[in-house]
């Protein structure tokens, strides 16, 4: 989440609660429900469960949350995807300049909006572990009809690697089975991307 958007939330929160920032009961919130679609999608069931919140709490944050979301809604939650161009502008960004492999999966409803962004995982400067357990894992939790997978070369060509290939076909076979298809895999380098779809690689 946003550096900036996770502060002006805990804000709120914290003004809403009445609640000191650095509060337990805050750092409780902010670890159980760490990204700002989670927040903005939490329950009041989700809230009693955290000590120190009844009801009353709850129905105030989730109101307060509800009003948040409907004045500000983030971008990411809003993005459309329509062809790889899309995801190489909604992820180079944040890719430009990290020097390890980021595994990362856009999980999208059935109209192919990105209902939520997560870094699956971190490798070394060339490689990066990705299992399809961990993969479904956060697709199932998220309810996704669909996701697409990318990741960067920090090396800057997108090339991809017989590896990235492999590991696609694997993620395919695996989506297969759970009913959640992997539409694409882009791989993102210096300004430039490649298509695993678009190639005919998968």
């Amino acid at each position: 989440m946003n550096d900036y958007r996770n502060e002006e939330l805990k804000r709120l929160i914290s003004e809403s609660l009445r609640e000191r920032p650095n509060s337990y009961l805050i750092q409780q919130l902010m670890e159980q429900f760490p990204t700002t679609t989670e927040l903005m999608n939490v329950s009041e069931q989700q809230l009693i469960a955290i000590k120190g919140i009844g009801l009353c709490k709850a129905r105030q944050l989730t109101a307060m949350l509800k009003l948040a979301k409907a004045l500000t809604i983030p971008a990411q939650d809003q993005y459309t995807i329509h062809s790889p161009k899309d995801v190489f502008d909604l992820l180079e960004p944040e890719f430009r300049h990290l020097n390890k492999e980021h595994f990362t999966c856009l999980f999208l409803n059935t109209k192919n909006k990105v209902i939520f962004k997560e870094v699956i995982s971190i490798g070394s400067l060339n490689a990066a572990i990705v299992h399809p357990r961990e993969v479904f894992h956060a697709a199932i939790k998220k309810c996704s009809a669909s996701i697409i997978c990318a990741h960067n070369h920090p090396s800057g060509d997108p090339s991809p690697s017989s590896e990235d290939i492999e590991l696609t076909k694997r993620l395919i076979r695996a989506g297969d089975v759970v009913g959640i298809e992997v539409l694409d895999h882009i791989v993102i380098g210096d300004h430039r991307y490649v298509s695993l779809r678009e190639q005919g690689l998968i």
